[in-house]
């Protein structure tokens, strides 16, 4: 029988919007007749809006702190910072905890610089170098705030490529938590196998235990099956309902794009339309409900009058087979404009007020003779040559345009990517967008209504090839449909780049969740005194590395 609670700390340190907070939060665990769960000191961020949503999601609070040295900032920003900046020092960090030493401190630093996303080059410069060292200073920060009462385990959490582009400073982090006595474990996992998501995300995980206060070992958590799409975005509302919030707002593309996502099979990118022949394939268009431009039978009832009806704009049958016609001329006069005459046909009376708009005056004349300079919007042959280069080669009046079969573009793989519907997704990132990543998905959920300005181009295999929305990220990174105050998850601004960017940066919580699991069990075997048996892998194994020196200051 439970009779008591234990509670422990936790302090997040790039803190996001909040992910691997409310992982933190949802973690509970009985333990010899005690329940334990996690309390956030609060989260630090230089981003207020990311603030912001730290304290919708996690009704926490959230510190709008900048933890740059001064020649960073400068090398970031490209200019001096303003007036009122400070450069932040350990003292507040550990006055944002109110002075508390937390059990737990989660770092999940700017993983920018190290991400393959960004080429060589601009990773090597002065600007994204800045940004990297805020890793070793993040952490030297929180250790020197804490120096005489050290967490018992620390986490830190970044992209995988930051062990080769990093790796200099992965060493520095490492000295430092031995020189103070943690012990540590760094590897890579599949976040999605720790938290049972809908998407493949392979992520850095340092985790370093201090054995003066923490001896009971943290274990690994279980391995969970990796879910498929059409799992978690299968529930929700369709694209554009008002119940998916703001965040769910369908992108509005180019027709052409449309087309392209639709001649990507399932599982391809780009690089499949180089494979496709065009010559194949042709439109069909399938109209909504009667039909536009439909002419009713004068027998038969109408369809609905819709408030969308009218002719002009072709959306609705609004036109009708009306057999009461009178050869009348003043019924007639105006009945033929904008009408053509045949080349064999007598014209009609020429009249005083004959113009184009409201007389025959207009004749389909066969005598085609060519105008301009010959050759005009010609394209050219690749295997054959060219006619004379003249001085006003131009599109419009020569043959200035060749049927050139190599493709020079290049985009990065996955761009254009169509994600299979009973497929896990691929790993979110800050830049989700079907121009950059695999944003899109073969949705078998075909929408009967389509009034929003959103083309529906049905694939070969019968589904409908779109982009994700900025919810359906949401929900692949495993934050919950609705924020306590029971409206559709949403976050602050008005900016679906910004948006995207920060869910793809942070932390999935039920990741976070399962690490806090294992965590919690370790602090709460150490708080009743008891050793812990499991036959799940040690994740700090004794003798590992760190340890190694005698504990020192920072």
């Amino acid at each position: 029988m439970i009779n008591s609670e234990r509670i422990y700390t936790v302090l997040h340190l790039f803190s996001g919007i909040g992910g691997g907070a409310l992982g933190f939060q949802q973690a509970r665990e009985e333990f010899g007749g005690r329940m334990g769960h996690f309390e956030t000191l609060g989260g630090i961020d230089v981003d207020p809006q990311a603030c912001e949503d730290f304290r919708r999601i996690t009704s926490a609070p959230a510190v709008e702190m900048d933890l740059f040295a001064r020649e960073d900032y400068v090398a970031f920003h490209g200019q001096e910072p303003p007036a009122d900046w400070t450069e932040a020092t350990s003292y507040d960090i550990w006055r944002a905890t109110d002075g508390e030493t937390p059990d737990v401190v989660f770092l999940s630093a700017p993983c920018k610089g190290f991400s393959g996303l960004l080429p060589q080059q601009c990773a090597a410069g002065d600007k994204y170098q800045a940004l990297n060292r805020l890793t070793v200073r993040g952490l030297r920060l929180t250790i020197q705030a804490f120096e005489d009462d050290l967490p018992s385990l620390i986490l830190f959490e970044n992209v995988p490529r930051i062990q080769t582009r990093g790796n200099a400073l992965l060493s520095e982090i490492r000295a430092m938590l031995t020189r103070v006595g943690y012990m540590f474990d760094d590897r890579t996992h599949d976040c999605g196998e720790l938290g049972g998501l809908a998407q493949h995300r392979r992520r850095y995980l340092l985790l370093a235990r201090l054995p003066q206060k923490l001896d009971s070992f943290v274990r690994l958590p279980t391995k969970q099956r990796v879910r498929a799409i059409g799992q978690v975005i299968g529930p929700l509302p369709m694209p554009d309902d008002p119940a998916g919030g703001p965040l769910h707002r369908m992108p509005r593309l180019a027709w052409k794009t449309w087309v392209r996502l639709a001649l990507i099979p399932a599982g391809g990118d780009w690089r499949d339309l180089q494979r496709i022949d065009h010559t194949a394939y042709r439109l069909e268009y399938t109209p909504r409900g009667a039909g536009a431009m439909g002419v009713q039978a004068w027998n038969e009832p109408s369809g609905a009058v819709t408030g969308a009806a009218g002719w002009g704009r072709s959306n609705a049958a609004a036109a009708i087979a009306d057999p009461r016609f009178e050869n009348n001329d003043e019924k007639t006069r105006h009945t033929t404009h904008y009408r053509l005459t045949h080349w064999t046909e007598p014209s009609g009376t020429v009249t005083g007020a004959t113009h184009v708009a409201n007389g025959l005056i207009s004749v389909a004349d066969p005598r085609v003779k060519a105008q301009g300079h010959p050759g005009g919007y010609g394209v050219l042959d690749w295997e054959k040559a060219a006619p004379t280069v003249r001085g006003a080669a131009r599109i419009m009046n020569t043959s200035a345009s060749i049927a050139d079969p190599r493709l020079g573009c290049a985009p990065r793989s996955g761009t254009m990517g169509v994600q299979g519907w009973n497929e896990p997704a691929r790993t979110v990132i800050g830049a989700g967008d079907i121009h950059a990543s695999a944003g899109a998905v073969a949705d078998p959920r075909i929408p009967d209504d389509t009034d929003n300005g959103v083309w529906v181009a049905i694939a070969e295999d019968g589904t409908w090839h779109r982009p994700l929305t900025t919810y359906e990220l949401a929900m692949l990174q495993g934050f919950p449909t609705h924020l306590p105050d029971g409206t559709p998850f949403q976050l602050v601004g008005k900016s679906d780049a910004k948006w995207r960017e920060r869910i793809g940066n942070d932390v999935p919580p039920p990741a976070a969740r399962a690490i806090a699991g294992e965590a919690l069990r370790a602090l709460m075997a150490q708080s009743e005194g008891v050793w812990l048996m499991d036959a799940a892998e040690i994740w700090v194994a004794p003798g590992g590395r760190g340890e190694k020196n005698a504990p020192s200051r920072i």
